[in-house]
C-alpha cells in the first residue's frame, strides 16, 4: 500500500493517476490532497490529475525515469548503508574537489564517478561538491535547470546509484556535498505552477520566475525547498549542501530562508551525529550570510569567494574584459590573497558602483576559492580551461597560491592534471523551440566581445559535450604527470603544516612588490615567494629557511636568500622566533618530501 500527498490549494478536485486508473483524492488541510491506494508498489508509474486535466509528474517525484516530461515512478528508499562509522566532514582544513558526474567518468554516472575514488584518495582531496544532479531536460546538462527537485536525475544512475557513490565515497574518508537550486527551475518540464503558487509574481531572476518565498502560499512552498534540502543529507547521507546564487533569492520575510534552513539542518545534524554543511554561492560580498544568528546572520557555513578567482585570473592571464576589468594589478592580487574579497565596500568600474562590505572578523575558512570552477570555466565561449592560455609554470602558480591561502580551497575536476577538456555549456532540451532559442542566446552573449556565431559552441550539440569530458589517459603523459605530481604534494603540505591549515585571517600576510611583479604570502613560519616577472628574483625570508616545495628546478636557495626564476614558486619555512635550525642552513624537511611510488617528476628545492 502506499500514500499519496500532493500540495494543490487552488484545484477543486485532484486525482491519481495509475494507468489507465483515476483515484480521486481527498482534501485535507491548508491545501493539501492525500489517498492510500492498496495495490501501488515500487515501481508503479503514477500522476496527478487538477480538475481532469493531463496527468502531471509529482512535484515530490523521487524518480522519473522517463525524464521531466514522463510519469513519475515509486521507489524502494530501503538502502543497505555502510557509512555507520562515518562522522562527518569538517569544513575548516578541508580541501574540496568540485566535480560533473556527467563528464567526470567516461560512463557519466554515479557508478563511474565511484569508480574513480582512488584517484581522489590518492590526490588527497576531503570531499566532493557535485554540480546538481535532480532532474533536468535530456540526459545532459549542467543541471542548474532542474524541475524534479527531489529526483536524482535518470540518466546518472537514479537513487540507488548517488546512494552507491555516496556510501563510497565515505568509505574512503571522502565527503559529499551537492550543489542544489532554489532560485529558479529549469523552463522544460516544469509544472509546478499548474499545482499552486511555488512562483512569486512580482520577482524573477536572470534565469526565470524567481520561487515564491514570501507571498502568499509561501510557507508550503518554502516547506517544499526545506524538506528537499534535508532530503538530500538524511535520506542521502550527503555531508553538505551549496546553495547556488542566494543572492537570487527574494524573500522579506522576518526569518530569510537561508536562516530557516541553517536553523532546521543544525538540528538534523544534532539528531545525525554529524556535522552538516551549508556553502551558499553570493556574489555580494556581504559576511550576513556566514555570520551567526546571534550576529545578526544567517548561520551558514561557508560561502563562495569568486574575487579571489578573478584577481588571480587577470593577473596570470592579463584578461581584463568583462567583470576583469575590475582586476589586473598585483596590489588587487595581494588584497585578495590577504581576504578573499577585493571590493569590500570599495568603488567597482564594472558595475559603476560601491560594492561588498568588510570582512568584519570572519576566518578565512568561511570563504571558498578556486582557481577553476564550473562557471569561470564554462562561462567562456568555448569553455576553455586557464591551461589553454596559460603556461605550466603559471598554474603551478595558481596551485600554490590555492593550496597554501587561508581560506578553504576548491578544484575543479581535472585541474589536478591541468585536464585539456573543455567545460562548455552543455544541453539536451528536447523541445526545438527552446533548443533553438538556448544556442541563439549562447551566440548573442558573446558577440559583444568579438566572438563569431560559428565560433560558439552550441550547447545543444552533443560534440560540445563530447569536448567536456575528462581524458583519464592524459594522466600518464607530460606535462600532466608533473602538474598531478605537484598537485599531490601541495595538498599533503598543506595536510602536515598546522600554519596552513589556520583560518586566522591576522595570521596571514602577503607582500606584493608590482614592480618587479613578486609576491611573499606569509603563513605563520610558511612563506610562499612567487615570481611573475621576467627576470630571477632573490628572496630574504626572515632567518634561515628550510625548502619544501620548488616549482622550478632552477630555483637556488643558499645562507638565507631565496633565487626565484620568472614565473616561479618556492615554499619554504623559517625557524620560529628563537629557534635554531638543524643541519644546513638551507635544507628540504625530509617529512614534506611528498614522495610517492610512481611518481616521476620531483617538486622538491634543488640538491643544496
Amino acid at each position: 500500500m502506499s500514500r499519496f500527498r500532493v500540495w494543490a490549494p487552488n484545484a477543486g478536485g485532484v486525482e491519481v493517476v495509475l494507468g489507465a486508473q483515476h483515484h480521486p483524492m481527498e482534501r485535507a488541510e491548508r491545501g493539501w490532497w492525500s489517498l492510500e491506494v492498496p495495490d501501488a508498489t515500487a515501481g508503479t508509474r503514477y500522476g496527478f490529475s487538477l480538475d481532469g486535466g493531463s496527468t502531471l509528474p509529482d512535484p515530490r517525484s523521487r524518480s522519473q525515469p522517463d525524464g521531466v516530461l514522463g510519469l513519475s515512478e515509486l521507489t524502494d528508499q530501503h538502502f543497505a548503508w555502510t557509512d555507520r562509522l562515518w562522522r562527518g566532514l569538517p569544513l575548516t582544513g578541508s580541501v574540496l574537489y568540485e566535480l560533473h558526474i556527467g563528464t567526470f567518468s567516461p560512463e557519466g554516472t554515479f557508478d563511474g564517478a565511484a569508480a574513480r575514488l582512488d584517484h581522489l584518495v590518492d590526490l588527497g582531496v576531503d570531499a566532493i561538491e557535485i554540480l546538481p544532479i535532480a532532474e533536468f531536460s535530456g540526459d545532459r546538462g549542467w543541471g542548474y535547470d532542474g524541475v524534479d527537485l527531489f529526483a536524482p536525475h535518470h540518466a546518472y544512475g537514479g537513487s540507488d546509484g548517488l546512494r552507491r557513490l555516496v556510501d563510497a565515497c565515505h568509505a574512503r574518508g571522502i565527503g559529499v556535498v551537492l550543489d542544489v537550486v532554489y532560485n529558479h527551475l529549469g523552463p522544460s518540464g516544469n509544472f509546478l505552477g499548474s499545482f499552486g503558487p511555488y512562483f512569486s509574481t512580482g520577482s524573477t531572476t536572470n534565469w526565470g520566475d524567481a520561487i515564491n518565498l514570501d507571498g502568499p502560499g509561501s510557507d508550503e512552498v518554502r516547506r517544499f525547498v526545506v524538506d528537499n534540502a534535508l532530503m538530500w543529507l538524511d535520506d542521502f547521507h550527503c555531508d553538505g549542501l551549496r546553495i547556488d546564487a542566494v543572492h537570487a533569492m527574494v524573500d522579506t520575510s522576518a526569518t530569510h530562508l537561508l536562516e530557516q534552513l541553517a536553523v532546521e539542518v543544525k538540528a538534523l545534524a544534532a539528531h545525525c551525529g554529524r556535522p552538516l554543511l551549508l556553502i551558499a554561492e553570493c556574489d555580494l560580498n556581504d559576511p550576513r550570510y556566514v555570520k551567526s544568528r546571534d550576529a545578526g546572520g544567517y548561520g551558514l557555513d561557508a560561502m563562495w569567494a569568486d574575487e579571489w578567482h578573478h584577481a588571480l585570473h587577470a593577473v596570470l592571464t592579463g584578461e581584463t574584459q568583462g567583470y576583469y576589468e575590475d582586476f589586473g594589478s598585483i596590489e588587487l592580487l595581494a588584497r585578495a590573497l590577504q581576504q578573499a574579497w577585493v571590493y569590500d565596500g570599495r568603488w567597482s568600474p564594472h558595475r559603476q558602483r560601491t560594492h561588498g562590505r568588510p570582512l568584519g572578523d570572519l576566518s578565512g575558512d568561511k570563504l571558498v576559492i578556486s582557481t577553476q570552477n564550473h562557471d569561470q570555466v564554462g562561462n567562456r565561449a568555448t569553455g576553455d580551461r586557464p591551461g589553454a592560455t596559460t603556461s605550466v609554470r603559471r598554474l603551478k602558480i595558481a596551485a600554490a597560491l590555492l593550496l597554501t591561502a587561508p581560506f578553504t580551497p576548491m578544484l575543479f575536476q581535472g585541474e589536478e592534471w591541468g585536464a585539456s577538456a573543455s567545460f562548455a555549456y552543455f544541453t539536451d532540451h528536447r523541445d526545438p523551440e527552446l533548443a533553438r532559442s538556448v544556442t541563439e542566446g549562447r551566440r548573442r552573449e558573446f558577440a559583444p566581445f568579438g566572438w563569431a556565431p560559428e565560433d560558439v559552441l552550441d550547447p545543444q550539440s552533443p560534440e560540445t559535450f563530447r569536448v567536456s569530458q575528462l581524458d583519464w589517459h592524459e594522466i600518464g603523459r607530460s606535462p600532466h604527470r608533473e602538474l598531478l605530481a605537484w598537485h599531490r604534494d601541495l595538498i599533503a603540505l598543506r595536510r602536515d603544516s598546522p600554519d596552513l591549515t589556520d583560518p586566522r585571517l591576522e595570521h596571514t600576510e602577503v607582500t606584493a612588490d608590482p614592480d618587479r611583479s613578486t609576491i611573499e604570502l606569509r603563513r605563520g613560519t610558511m612563506r610562499v615567494l612567487v615570481n611573475l616577472g621576467t627576470e630571477p628574483h632573490r628572496f630574504e625570508p626572515d632567518g634561515l629557511v628550510a625548502v619544501l616545495l620548488a616549482s622550478d628546478p632552477t630555483a637556488i636557495a643558499a645562507d638565507g636568500v631565496v633565487q626565484v626564476p620568472p614565473d616561479g614558486v618556492v615554499i619554504v619555512r623559517s625557524p620560529p622566533p628563537g629557534a635554531h635550525p638543524r643541519g644546513d642552513r638551507c635544507r628540504l624537511d625530509e617529512h614534506a618530501r611528498g614522495d610517492r611510488q610512481g611518481d616521476t617528476h620531483d617538486h622538491r628545492a634543488p640538491h643544496l
